[in-house]
């Protein structure tokens, strides 16, 4: 007996919980209704996946998209249009605008301002100051609220915790897994004098591989003082990818597409356009990283989409803002890894689908499963193009990648069963909402 269906994904490659292989995706109401031959099925749409691959869709668990109060950087619209752009169907999204979301009513603002107004689905972290962590507890089950993010380096004003007493109150305070920038302030600030005016390649020097190791070191310790979780936010060291091998049981890791795929000559192509926190480092760094990949330590992937202007990021170093693009480019950038053998396919599924969602329990998202969100990220693995600076969707205009040829392209975009963009055109108006966690799950009416 047929079914009908509101969709059909047809005649492509599956990547699921079950490998690689052929099979039809049928949808109704936003959901994943049917996985295999639906040859004598109908749908209201056939889509003609022939050629391509379906990956569940890919969650990137770190953006700032500036908004409110840096708007003229980046806002929630054109971030979340990049994201589909390149592929991505869910962000985690960061607390350091202005205001901080460090509260039930800047959180719920940022909620407000996302919902039907994104184009991909989102979540917002809180930030975990001392004067907050009274109601963490609380507002870390906010629906819609990807945790507590905590900079223990690189921030300013309350959101910067950098002892350890301000660390140890905020672990103690809630349950879920919270996610850190780890660097070690008061190093940071010892060493200020090795940034040398005018060189950005200063900037590893400054911010060197002790100041990450210390910094991680110490919240480790932590963790295992309060019997809490904890994320270890854009890897950057050798040191650190072998010292936390020894410490998954409280600690997740993830790495970024820039330090996987930069080394110490970007500073010399890019100037200011290669400075980010932590640093971009040399290629012994980078393939200490790759070795954490390789052998599981590294458990997701995020791009630290940090946009800024180009004539801010044009000042003069030290004046010069971190930060770069790096939400549209996510996924082209390690498609091509995964064409040079860096990767599989399939771990690079996980690193962006099935990881997100094991370690921060969302739910309905980051596989393709019967009863699943209809989220899917359809590229073309054979497909080479260059990603080009006009290719970007963000207000930043740029990306370090430009003129970079890449094998493997994002063709298709679906959110919740809506095919949001497809071969480079917008294609249903933004309607993105709240991802739903299983530990903040909201009671039914």
């Amino acid at each position: 007996m047929s079914r009908h269906f509101d969709t059909i994904l047809r005649g492509g490659t599956l990547v699921n919980h079950d490998g690689i292989g052929g099979a039809d995706v049928g949808i109704i109401k936003g959901r994943i209704a049917s996985i295999g031959a639906l040859l004598n099925d109908t749908a209201d749409e056939v889509v003609d996946c022939s050629g391509l691959h379906i990956l569940p869709g890919v969650i990137d668990t770190q953006v700032h998209f500036r908004e409110p109060g840096l708007d003229h950087k980046e806002d929630l619209e054109s971030g979340s249009r990049a994201a589909v752009m390149g592929g991505v169907t869910g962000v985690f999204e960061m607390p350091n605008t202005n205001p901080l979301t460090i509260s039930r009513q800047t959180f719920n603002d940022k909620i407000a301002r996302a919902t039907a107004r994104m184009h991909c689905d989102f979540a917002f972290y809180i930030g975990g100051t001392r004067e907050n962590v009274g109601e963490l507890a609380a507002l870390e089950k906010l629906p819609g609220c990807a945790g507590i993010k905590v900079f223990m380096g690189s921030s300013t004003g309350s959101l910067l915790v950098a002892d350890d007493d301000g660390v140890e109150a905020i672990l103690s305070a809630i349950s879920r897994r919270a996610a850190f920038h780890s660097e070690d302030e008061y190093r940071l600030e010892a060493r200020k004098s090795e940034r040398i005016a005018n060189d950005p390649s200063s900037h590893p020097v400054w911010r060197d591989p002790e100041a990450a190791l210390m910094c991680t070191k110490r919240l480790v310790s932590l963790a295992r003082k309060t019997g809490k979780r904890i994320h270890v936010l854009h890897i950057s060291t050798r040191e650190e990818m072998a010292y936390l091998a020894d410490h998954k049981d409280v600690a997740s890791v993830e790495v970024t597409p820039h330090h996987l795929t930069l080394d110490e000559t970007a500073y010399e192509r890019l100037g200011t356009y290669a400075q980010m926190n932590p640093p971009v480092r040399d290629g012994v760094h980078r393939a200490g990283i790759w070795d954490g990949v390789a052998n599981g330590v590294a458990d997701i992937l995020g791009s630290d989409h940090a946009p800024h202007l180009r004539e801010e990021k044009d000042k003069p170093y030290p004046q010069s803002p971190s930060g770069m693009t790096g939400v549209q480019t996510l996924v082209p950038i390690m498609l091509d890894h995964v064409n040079a053998g860096r990767l599989s396919l399939q771990r690079f599924v996980d690193m962006t689908s099935h990881g997100p969602q094991r370690l921060f329990n969302i739910a309905g998202k980051g596989r393709v499963a019967v009863g699943y969100d209809a989220d899917f990220t359809i590229v073309d693995l054979k497909r080479t193009e260059t990603i080009t600076d006009s290719w970007m969707e963000s207000k930043a205009g740029w990306t370090p990648y430009d003129g970079v040829a890449v094998t493997g392209w994002p063709v298709g975009t679906y959110v919740r069963g809506a095919k949001v963009m497809w071969d480079g055109e917008l294609t249903t108006p933004s309607n993105g909402q709240p991802i739903r966690f299983m530990e903040a799950l909201e009671p039914e009416a």
